[in-house]
C-alpha cells in the first residue's frame, strides 16, 4: 500500500520541483527590479525637468514590476503548500486506509489554479520589463547603412 501510495505522489512532488525553480527565477528577477529601484531612488533627488519626468516614469514601471513579482511570488508559495497538502492527504489517506481521492484531487486542482494564475503574471511582469526597455531611436542610428 505505501509503494502505490509513493507512485501517486510522484507526480505532485515533481510539480513542486517545476514550482521552486520558478520561484527562484521569480526571486532573481525581483532582487534586480529592486537594485534599480533603489538606484532610481537616488537618482529622483538629483534630477530636474525631462531627465526628472523620465526617472519618475522608470520609477513607477518598477514599482509595478515589484507588485507584480510580489504577488506571482505569493501564489507559487500558495501552490507549493497545496501541492505538499496534497502529499500529505494522498499519505494520510494510505496509512489510514481513508478515501481521500476527491479531497486530494481538489487540492491538487487549486494548486494548479494557482500555479497559472502565478505564471500569467510571470508573463505580464516580462511584458512590462519588455515595454520599458525601449531604446530610443537615435541611439540605432537607422540612417546609416551598417
Amino acid at each position: 500500500m505505501i509503494t502505490q501510495t509513493i507512485q501517486l505522489a510522484l507526480t505532485p512532488v515533481f510539480v513542486l520541483v517545476a514550482i521552486g525553480n520558478i520561484l527562484n527565477i521569480l526571486s532573481t528577477r525581483l532582487g534586480r527590479v529592486v537594485d534599480r529601484a533603489r538606484l532610481l531612488q537616488k537618482l529622483y533627488a538629483e534630477t530636474e525637468g525631462g531627465e526628472h519626468d523620465g526617472i519618475v516614469r522608470e520609477i513607477r514601471l518598477v514599482d509595478r514590476r515589484i507588485k507584480i513579482i510580489t504577488r506571482a511570488i505569493r501564489l507559487m508559495v500558495l501552490s507549493a503548500l497545496a501541492i505538499g497538502s496534497t502529499v500529505a492527504v494522498l499519505f494520510l489517506q494510505g496509512l489510514a486506509g481513508l478515501d481521500l481521492h476527491v479531497f486530494a484531487a481538489g487540492i491538487f486542482l487549486v494548486s494548479i489554479v494557482l500555479l497559472l494564475i502565478a505564471l500569467v503574471l510571470f508573463l505580464q511582469e516580462t511584458q512590462v520589463a519588455a515595454d520599458a526597455l525601449q531604446v530610443p531611436a537615435d541611439l540605432l542610428e537607422l540612417h546609416r547603412n551598417i
